[in-house]
């Protein structure tokens, strides 16, 4: 089986196991939707997408294993390694790259490494695009406002 695949199927088994129904409703949602938007825009970028589709996967996964955002995104980076190291499918050196962006993607007011910036841009656009009406993230955002430039995408 392919190790984007084994991944996906052991944050299948962790949101699932949430016992908020809809906190684990929004797991799906935001991680597979980070997940996506960040292999689009590592495509982009020059990027290795497989590397940024397990960032985007696991970005919050100790949020919803724990139902706790407290210090998210090093308890995530924590779990991301060792859900990463357990499968036995990946180099340390590529651990270290994933984990590094989770570890830095809430600081979205400081620049960080490509990967970092590259997931902190797929969640800001992710939480944007679930549904605008929301205003989870301000059109005026320095962030969204980039990234839909990128995309090449008018906001109305």
């Amino acid at each position: 089986m392919d190790r984007l695949e084994v991944v996906r199927q052991v944050v299948d088994d962790i949101v699932r196991q949430q016992p908020d129904r809809e906190e684990s409703r929004c797991g799906f949602v935001h991680l597979y939707g980070v997940s996506a938007l960040c292999v689009q825009l590592a495509l982009r970028r020059g990027l290795d997408p497989q590397m940024a589709a397990l960032a985007g996967m696991l970005h919050d996964i100790w949020t919803y294993k724990t139902a706790d955002s407290a210090d998210h995104a090093r308890l995530s980076a924590l779990e991301a390694g060792r859900i990463l190291r357990d499968t036995g499918c990946f180099a340390v050196g590529e651990i270290a790259v994933v984990c590094d962006a989770i570890e830095h993607h809430s600081a979205k007011d400081r620049i960080d490494g490509e990967m970092a910036e590259l997931l902190k841009d797929a969640d800001v656009f992710q939480h944007y695009l679930y549904n605008p009406a929301l205003g989870a993230v301000q059109p005026e955002n320095p962030r969204l406002r980039k990234v839909c430039a990128e995309l090449g995408l008018e906001r109305r």
